[in-house]
């Protein structure tokens, strides 16, 4: 069962490889997925997040038009979240081997001086402790780049909007401005612009 899922998880990986040959982002979000497959350190952590990464990278090298843009930043944050959770997999792993080892040197201790145990597993605690708040620091930082990311891009939406808006505005005064100089003059008013088809 563990060679089928390794073989799945090959081709998901070589799939979006062997179509990006011309697409540099695919080339690059890629080869980044395909680090992480490579390190022993992270090759067996983060299975589901570098699956979703790898189906976004396929959606980004089957993608035309205006959708490129919207899965290029949906395949970028989907490779970032595979990244980082591996990088907090090694760490709780880590944390873990640690503990483990605490527990045995606290038995042996034990056995030999009580003294120089409690010391150990101070030592051990404070630096599992180091490591936890490490990963948090990871996981605050992958939140903080995807609100900041979202943030940017409703400000952008919101100033599109209001600049058209000023721009629907500026047309229909000028549009009033001429009509009321045509009464003035005694002309027949100008036929007002179809706001409606032009463009900010």
């Amino acid at each position: 069962m563990r060679f089928v899922s390794i073989g799945l998880a090959a081709l998901l990986l070589v799939a979006p490889l062997t179509q990006a040959a011309d697409n540099p982002d695919v080339t690059g979000l890629s080869q980044r997925l395909q680090a992480l497959d490579a390190d022993p350190g992270t090759t067996s952590v983060a299975a589901y997040e570098r699956l979703q990464a790898r189906q976004a990278v396929q959606a980004l090298s089957e993608a035309r038009g205006s959708r490129r843009a919207a899965a290029l930043k949906v395949a970028q944050a989907r490779v970032e979240t595979a990244e980082v959770a591996a990088q907090v997999a090694v760490v709780q792993r880590e944390i873990d081997r640690l503990d483990r080892e605490r527990s045995e040197l606290l038995v042996e201790a034990s056995r030999r001086d009580a003294a120089r145990a409690r010391q150990e597993a101070e030592r051990l605690r404070i630096q599992a402790q180091i490591q936890a708040e490490e990963a948090a620091r990871l996981r605050e930082q992958a939140d903080a780049d995807a609100a900041a990311r979202a943030d940017a891009e409703g400000a952008l939406d919101s100033v599109a909007s209001g600049q058209a808006a000023k721009l629907r505005a500026a047309r229909q005064r000028a549009a009033e401005l001429a009509r009321q100089e045509a009464e003035l003059m005694g002309e027949a008013p100008p036929k007002p612009a179809d706001s409606g088809t032009d463009k900010p």
